[in-house]
């Protein structure tokens, strides 16, 4: 294994909150964990700070605006293939209705429903939270 196989992929995670509910999308055929439901996020691009990624992210896969309000810790998670850091950041609600541009499905969901949906297991401990948080 080279270098560059060690080194994590940094995600930014966007918790987009409205009326206590959450933002969660369903990942397209093809991709990595195809299938499982998420919150909106990817990878940061050049000199983007986490909080900037998270908004952006948001806007390109569902089509919403949001404002990222708060950092939670940092969560390494390691897969057969992969490491990945997520920065988890709570957002706030601006404006638009979801629409899946980059994934399959979208839906605003309370916090309890998490449990029911297929998450990657690098979200147990967020999702687990998240539950204890019972939304704002």
């Amino acid at each position: 294994m080279n270098e560059n196989e060690n080194k994590p992929i940094v995600v930014a995670i966007a918790l987009v909150w409205r009326d206590g509910k959450l933002l969660v999308s369903r990942r397209r055929k093809g991709q990595h964990l195809a299938g499982f439901w998420e919150f909106p996020g990817g990878k940061l691009k050049g000199a983007e700070n986490i909080q900037r990624c998270a908004e952006r992210e948001v806007l390109e896969e569902v089509g919403v605006v949001v404002r990222a309000e708060r950092e939670r810790p940092i969560i390494t998670y390691e897969y057969a293939d992969r490491v990945v850091e997520l920065h988890p950041v709570d957002c706030s609600f601006d404006r638009g209705e979801p629409v899946p541009r980059q994934v399959d499905e979208v839906r605003w969901v309370e916090p309890a429903e998490l449990v029911g949906l297929q998450f990657p297991p690098a979200n147990a401990l967020l999702i687990a939270e998240l539950l204890e948080d019972r939304g704002r």
